[in-house]
């Protein structure tokens, strides 16, 4: 059975309310998205398989757990979804990391694929899929789709904020994958953005407008 976790932890909550605040700057703003992505990885990396090994401490040697060499993988959409990498890497350095790139059409609203590079051996691979927004479903679909394609069907989406139809379009498509929230939102407005949201997350990361 699939996981849908809303996190609920008040680090997660008091930093998520840090990044709707308008005033945040390019700098804040990009310390707090890696933050909150490393907390929630904290959660969505739970289920990793550890396997005893022996360890000499000063005292004595004993049988201790280790992750098991289980192949992970990071792939973030593009551009936004960098911004949780280093988050994620700092609990496990050794991932690999892939990058697919979509780009949302500012009339549909749908996703266009422009990049696609996922490390060797996918289908192999726990895939982690960052992006901080998951506002009406469309890229994280696609980009699921991109993934699956090669193989690959263990997946964790993690997303900072949602609004509850991009999550209910992402369910009903991928029934099959665990997803983080960290915030669920009310609602989209007309324009696609989530409300109440935190405006458009790679021009926050970047600097750009």
């Amino acid at each position: 059975m699939a996981t849908v976790m809303i996190m609920d932890h008040p680090l997660i909550k008091h930093k998520i309310s840090l990044l709707r605040d308008e005033r945040t700057g390019t700098r804040d703003f990009r310390i707090l998205v890696e933050e909150i992505a490393m907390l929630m990885g904290y959660e969505a990396l739970r289920d990793l398989p550890t396997e005893p090994v022996t360890v000499k401490s000063p005292i004595t040697v004993s049988q201790q757990p280790m992750l098991t060499g289980k192949k992970l993988a990071v792939v973030p959409i593009l551009r936004a979804g960098l911004g949780m990498v280093n988050g994620i890497l700092s609990l496990v350095p050794s991932a690999k990391v892939g990058h697919i790139g979509l780009a949302r059409d500012e009339v549909t609203h749908e996703p266009h694929a422009y990049y696609c590079k996922l490390p060797e051996n996918i289908d192999e691979r726990l895939v982690v899929l960052p992006d901080p927004m998951l506002a009406t479903g469309g890229s994280a679909i696609q980009a699921v789709d991109f993934i699956k394609a090669k193989g690959c069907q263990n997946i964790k989406f993690m997303c900072v904020i949602a609004a509850p139809e991009g999550l209910k379009a992402l369910q009903t498509a991928h029934p099959d994958i665990d997803i983080y929230v960290g915030c669920l939102d009310d609602h989209l407005n007309e324009d696609a953005y989530i409300v109440p949201g935190l405006g458009d997350a790679g021009d926050r990361i970047f600097g750009t407008k």
